[in-house]
């Protein structure tokens, strides 16, 4: 009884529920991280629920309500700190009251995590649900399927506009971007059971500018359900990392997969330019680990590539040039690396690159049909 009732003087009622329930989730994620029938189950039917229902109400909004949380984090410190001390200094039990009560409510935060994204990450693999057959990928497969793509991008050309400095122009708003981007996942869904139907909106980033200074493209929040996009990178870079934050959104977390994911579902729309958005990024990609791996195959590829595709990458480069070394970049960079590798993708940041495994099996599926 005794203990029961300091319990009720220090602890807050709804403390209680907090704490029991991150407990429980706590014990889902263990699970998932055991069975990936586990994680593929309550990600199908649990957690594409609750993204689901963050992404619609959040979608009402034009701004994206993650980026104003991020910029107002210094202003709640600074409301949490001076209600910790007046609680305090109120009394020794007013004060370990409130402590208690913050800490339910960032267990909370956890449980919202796992139920949202943490059990996605234990899933089955992409490929598998894909059927696609992965093997250690050798520098010659590496530039055949640069190759593909490569011959895949010419085809698309002739209705890509250009700068005269070399960019590509996409011929259409952020806004239409996305409805054709959900256009494509709908096709997608039709074909693959796993993704979910979902209607939302691509949100651009107010301070574009300034967040490319920390190389961040894009992002998904799982506490408001948003994809948000950096508007400041370049035109052929938008469509595909929106259908990125879109693959999270739906589900597929590891980024490799994300990647993938949304490299197959723009090759899947009707428009252009997103198709050629889908093949230059996955080019980029291909082409990247093939300088590491031979760098004479890299350049008998660059040699063979149209001028229009040269000099969209130029002036990426040219673009870049001003953002590549920093400390912001170098912080964001380390914290995404340790997020990713907490979440059990051991390659951390690198992983992003790994989408070249899972491009190689599909363009090898391809050829073989």
């Amino acid at each position: 009884m005794i203990r029961v009732s300091i319990l009720k003087r220090y602890c807050p009622r709804f403390s209680l529920v907090f704490f029991a329930v991150a407990i429980f989730a706590g014990g889902v994620h263990i699970i998932s991280e055991k069975s990936a029938f586990f994680s593929d189950f309550v990600n199908r039917y649990v957690s594409s629920v609750i993204r689901g229902i963050f992404a619609v109400i959040t979608s009402i909004f034009a701004i994206s309500l993650a980026e104003t949380l991020i910029l107002f984090i210094p202003v709640l410190f600074a409301i949490t700190l001076v209600f910790c001390v007046k609680s305090v200094n109120r009394s020794t039990r007013a004060g370990v009251r409130y402590v208690v009560g913050l800490s339910s409510v960032l267990s909370l935060l956890y449980t919202l995590f796992v139920f949202s994204s943490a059990v996605a990450y234990n899933g089955t693999p992409l490929g598998d649900k894909l059927e696609l057959t992965q093997n250690p990928v050798s520098a010659e497969e590496l530039y055949d399927t640069a190759v593909y793509m490569a011959e895949k991008i010419d085809e698309e050309l002739e209705f890509v506009n250009y700068t005269y400095g070399g960019s590509s122009v996409m011929p259409y708003s952020v806004k239409e971007m996305n409805r054709l981007l959900l256009t494509a996942y709908d096709r997608a869904s039709d074909e693959y059971r796993f993704i979910p139907r979902l209607t939302s909106r691509i949100k651009p980033i107010a301070l574009s500018g300034p967040m490319t200074y920390t190389h961040i493209s894009g992002m998904y929040t799982y506490y408001t359900g948003e994809a948000n996009i950096n508007v400041n990178f370049p035109d052929y870079n938008l469509p595909f990392t929106a259908a990125h934050e879109l693959a999270h959104q739906r589900g597929i977390m590891p980024e490799n997969e994300a990647n993938f994911m949304a490299f197959l579902v723009c090759t899947m729309s009707d428009d252009p330019y997103i198709r050629y958005s889908a093949y230059m990024n996955m080019y980029e990609y291909l082409s990247s680990a093939l300088y590491t791996a031979d760098i004479e195959l890299f350049s008998e590829l660059y040699s063979s590539l149209d001028v229009r595709m040269k000099r969209e990458m130029r002036a990426y480069n040219e673009f870049f040039e001003k953002y590549r070394d920093n400390t912001a970049a170098d912080v964001s960079s380390a914290l995404n690396d340790s997020y990713l590798k907490s979440q059990g993708q051991s390659a951390g940041e690198k992983s992003y690159g790994m989408v070249v495994d899972l491009a190689v099996a599909y363009v090898d599926s391809i050829l073989e049909d």
